[in-house]
């Protein structure tokens, strides 16, 4: 029988910082864009009972917690901490599938014979990280990679839960529908509505009547609330895109300022496809306007790339076709995409230029993973935090 393990990170970015500056341990820290119209990308777990989650306004998180420290995020930092993380990992299995940064399933079945049982496997990848790297994780082990997601989420922080691996409908069966995939605040009320309470309801329910509200996604809920899940853990099967957005304290209305602003958009995620040894073909920008409107506008281009300047040139050309003269911005984006491995080049004698591009990124990379905002950064960017 299988043995999958499913490890995440507990508050990652937040416990990153607390790390990292001593007077932030012990004190509600939210990591997100200082500007109240910004989004919370992490809360610390001393957040957490003033109800701030991620992805909530920075505003709100800022009424229900007054006292927060709100910390600008650093990704270029969370990436080299989570490749510490990942090296830990592979000590253990070669079958690793990163779901994010924070966050992997991890196929030990074949590593029993040396480290011990699942248990005893995560037990000593929990201790490694907190040791080696100083921060907490949590874990689940199951046999499947759905129960091992769900386990791994019920006793945070640094909590492991192993689920029997004779039983898995069993103990699947007493959690609320919540914690089904793809169950959100739309969907549960749905099912509260026509008696569906539990994980245990939609296994003993008939696939007809799931199939009825969920559409052709209900033969899928049916085989996971029953436990089955015969999906492998993919090492390729990591994340397909890398990205980087931003919410403005105030409209911007002009192409100057837009364009400063994938710049850094195009920083953060050069940073971040270099520190994780990638390469993009595909190019996205994302404009989202003041009344909430979005548009997207994506390119493949002939060579992948992972260097600053040639994602913010591309990133350019996108917003001139996803934005007109006068249209009043709140947000825009860019995500890579098409990822490969650094270097996988398809030409036989690449651009010096592009070269050179690459060394820089390294070297920016190295620089922030050492000194943070201090470190090295592009002169248009002075004034303008990276994250």
């Amino acid at each position: 029988m299988r043995t999958i393990l499913h490890v995440d990170m507990d508050a990652f970015y937040a416990s990153v910082e607390q790390r990292d500056d001593p007077a932030l341990r012990g004190r509600p820290v939210v990591v997100g864009g200082p500007s109240r119209r910004g989004v919370v990308c992490a809360a610390s777990y001393e957040a957490r009972p003033f109800g701030v989650r991620s992805a909530m306004p920075m505003g709100e998180a800022l009424r229900r917690c007054p006292d927060a420290v709100v910390v600008a995020p650093r990704m270029a930092r969370y990436a080299g901490v989570s490749h510490d993380v990942f090296r830990v990992f592979g000590r253990f299995t070669p079958l690793i599938e990163g779901l994010s940064l924070d966050e992997a399933f991890l196929d030990v079945t074949a590593s029993r014979s040396l480290f011990g049982d699942g248990a005893s496997i995560a037990r000593q990848i929990q201790a490694a990280i907190l040791a080696e790297i100083g921060l907490g994780c949590s874990a689940g082990v199951a046999p499947c990679m759905f129960a091992a997601k769900i386990a791994s989420d019920l006793e945070k922080p640094r909590g492991l839960v192993v689920v029997p691996p004779d039983d898995v409908a069993g103990f699947l069966a007493p959690l609320p529908i919540e914690r089904m995939w793809g169950v959100g605040p739309k969907t549960a009320p749905q099912l509260h509505a026509v008696g569906l309470h539990s994980i245990g309801d939609l296994a003993r329910a008939p696939v007809g009547r799931l199939r009825a509200l969920l559409g052709a996604w209900g033969d899928e809920v049916a085989r996971l609330a029953r436990g089955e899940d015969t999906r492998e853990v993919d090492p390729e099967g990591g994340a397909k895109s890398i990205g980087a957005e931003e919410t403005f304290e105030h409209d911007l209305t002009r192409r100057d300022e837009l364009e400063a602003a994938l710049l850094l958009q195009s920083s953060r995620v050069a940073a971040r496809l270099v520190e994780a040894e990638l390469a993009a073909r595909v190019v996205t920008v994302k404009v989202k306007d003041a009344s909430f409107e979005t548009t997207t506008r994506r390119v493949t281009l002939r060579e992948p790339v992972a260097d600053t300047a040639a994602l913010h040139a591309t990133s350019k050309e996108l917003l001139a076709r996803a934005w007109t003269v006068g249209r009043r911005v709140r947000l825009v984006g860019v995500s890579a995409s098409g990822l490969e491995p650094l270097g996988a080049q398809r030409s036989l004698f690449p651009e010096p230029g592009r070269v050179r591009a690459l060394d820089v990124e390294r070297l920016r990379a190295e620089t922030h993973a050492r000194f943070g905002d201090a470190g090295l950064t592009f002169g248009t960017l002075l004034g303008r935090r990276e994250k």
